[in-house]
């Protein structure tokens, strides 16, 4: 049993030991603000709060990183933003996407744009060079929850950074307790028209399925999208706090002959990863047939204190990295072994600069990209603006699983 432990001490040391470049890091973000009367405007207002502005989500496209602010409390002046890659500066300024107008809240009886993004979490590009973002609709979200409009997906062209669509949720897909924070993009080259995005409600326990061809959309139910009481219970940064999110995270496997795949997917309280194939999701008679409820699967646990915000899949290396929140880090799991604790192991590890990794995304030159940004503090206790808060690193893929049990 010694030996046996000391040769897991050993692995863990190797999996931890993946060198990440970070990319940018900041004490608090700024903004390229269109001039200086325009940003102390916003602070008089209270339109720009800085310490209220927290990076959550990110998404590389060619020489763009995206870099989402959602608008938890008041004085966030735009929450769908770039960063220029081709920049040296680590400390940037965010750049309104598509434009500033397309963020800027609407004021009295204005009603916002069709390209208009109140509130995002997490978005997606695409093979066909589209940006999708998933709006929840909803500012100041702890504070007075203002509703400026409903949830929607809204599609860009990342080639003209003109809107291609907005579509809004329908009733049936929400429920008075949703929330998305997600959205996962299905997509083959060459079938753009073909593409269906799953938006995981981790507030009302279900999933919601939109396709594009058919600009219609579907509510899924499911046990398995429900959160384990036994893992909601969480201590990161020294904060310790009790969440009861559902189904969160979620990732496409390998595409099949019928360019169906497995959607691997968890709560984020929760340590166990379940699946379904996306020929389930994508028939809506099927989906929302309660005698489907066999067709999805669970994978198995990942083990203690492996509770996970976003994952995503490689598909050369057929693995699968997703956070891990309590550990401080980022882990990786080969679709091809079981999904047991010893087959998933930490590629990054860092207690002090990797506290919350809340997203994680795959770029086309197969680099994993991670943001941390210590949101218990933010959202607790509050931040040292005196200290780095945030930071974004980026790993080569195969670098960051030489050496593992991920490694084929």
């Amino acid at each position: 049993m010694l030996r046996l432990a000391i040769l897991a001490g050993l692995i863990s040391l190797c999996a931890a030991a993946a060198k990440l470049e970070e990319v940018f890091a900041w004490k608090e973000v700024s903004y390229a603000w269109p001039s200086e009367d325009a940003k102390n405007q916003a602070v008089k207002n209270g339109e720009y709060i800085s310490a209220n502005n927290l990076p959550l989500g990110l998404g590389r496209w060619k020489d763009k990183l995206f870099v989402t602010v959602p608008r938890w409390k008041a004085g966030v002046p735009s929450s769908l933003n770039y960063i220029s890659l081709a920049s040296p500066n680590k400390t940037d300024s965010l750049i309104p996407y598509p434009d500033w107008k397309a963020n800027t809240l609407p004021k009295g009886e204005e009603k916002p744009d069709e390209n208009a993004i109140t509130s995002t979490f997490r978005v997606t590009a695409d093979a066909c060079d589209r940006l999708w973002v998933m709006d929840t609709g909803v500012a100041d979200i702890l504070g007075e929850f203002k509703v400026i409009s409903s949830p929607a997906i809204v599609i860009f062209d990342l080639n003209t950074d003109k809107l291609i669509r907005r579509y809004t949720l329908k009733e049936g897909d929400l429920k008075h307790e949703s929330f998305f924070a997600n959205i996962v993009v299905d997509v083959l080259p060459g079938k753009c028209d073909k593409a269906f995005a799953y938006i995981p409600d981790l507030g009302g326990y279900g999933l919601v399925v939109y396709s594009f061809a058919d600009n219609d959309s579907w509510r899924i139910k499911h046990n398995f999208f429900h959160f384990d009481p036994l893992q909601g219970d969480l201590k990161v940064g020294g904060i310790n706090f009790q969440w009861t999110d559902g189904v969160f995270g979620l990732a496409l496997g390998p595409a099949d002959d019928n360019g169906d795949r497995t959607m691997y997917f968890h709560a984020l309280a929760s340590t166990t990863e379940f699946s379904v194939n996306t020929n389930v999701l994508k028939n809506k008679t099927i989906a929302t047939d309660p005698h489907s409820y066999d067709m999805f699967k669970i994978e198995g646990n990942k083990g203690e204190h492996t509770q996970t915000s976003a994952s995503v899949f490689d598909e050369k290396s057929n693995v699968i990295f997703l956070t891990q929140l309590v550990r401080d880090g980022v882990a990786c799991w080969n679709i091809k072994k079981s999904l047991s604790p010893q087959n998933v192991t930490l590629i990054a590890e860092d207690h002090d600069n990797l506290i919350f990794t809340n997203d994680i995304k795959i770029d086309a030159d197969r680099y994993l990209w991670i943001i941390s940004d210590k949101m218990p503090a933010f959202l607790y206790r509050g931040l040292n603006p005196d200290e780095i808060n945030y930071r974004i690193y980026k790993v080569a893929i195969d670098e960051a699983i030489k050496g593992t049990v991920c490694e084929a």
